[in-house]
């Protein structure tokens, strides 16, 4: 009997397992880029919840924005959160820009540019533009010229057509001391994120 029971109970873990699993990422996303965001909900939502990284971040764009949903901060925060603490560099940029603008948080510099630079790290390109931008403020005690030209090159290095002339005008501002740790810095990181250049 014991025996019937695990079985059955097998069974129906699997059955329920289906269910939860029956999203499809990619067909939620064809249909969130086609402006279907009631099947990108259909098909992200049990996922998400679920678990599932990426059908996370598209929760998170989906309240984020209020397609095919009311937006809500609070969810997005949640989704996002959990996307990116989970390593997905496009949450991790979304949730920067929320603690940056103080969407359902506090405003916060701090928060923005921690969750900027782990999407940076991965070659986000607004991220890395956000960051040069927050270092070049020379009004601000965290001014870092060599740290805003060094986001800015590596941002027009990964293909960012308006990081050159930002890099530019930083440039304008530092020694030639500062432009060649820049550059050496610049490099480093390359050299250390090669499978980024490789696509």
């Amino acid at each position: 009997m014991r025996t019937f029971s695990l079985i059955v109970l097998a069974g129906v873990m699997f059955l329920l397992a289906t269910v939860a699993w029956s999203g499809d990422f990619k067909k939620g996303w064809d249909a969130y880029s086609s402006t279907d965001y009631a099947t990108a909900l259909a098909e992200w939502q049990d996922l998400a919840d679920a678990g599932d990284v990426k059908a996370s971040y598209g929760m998170g764009l989906l309240y984020g924005n209020g397609f095919g949903v009311d937006m809500n901060d609070d969810m997005a925060l949640k989704y996002y959160t959990y996307a990116a603490e989970n390593g997905h560099a496009e949450a991790q940029f979304n949730l920067a820009v929320m603690h940056q603008n103080g969407w359902g948080v506090s405003p916060s510099d701090e928060s923005a540019n921690t969750w900027y630079k782990l999407a940076a790290e991965q070659g986000i390109t607004g991220a890395q533009v956000a960051l040069g931008r927050y270092f070049a403020m020379d009004f601000l005690d965290t001014y870092d010229p060599i740290q805003a030209y060094t986001w800015f090159k590596l941002a027009e290095r990964l293909g960012d057509i308006d990081a050159s002339a930002k890099c530019e005008f930083v440039a304008t501002r530092m020694t030639a001391d500062q432009v060649s740790e820049a550059d050496r810095r610049v490099i480093a990181w390359v050299d250390a994120h090669q499978a980024l250049f490789a696509k």
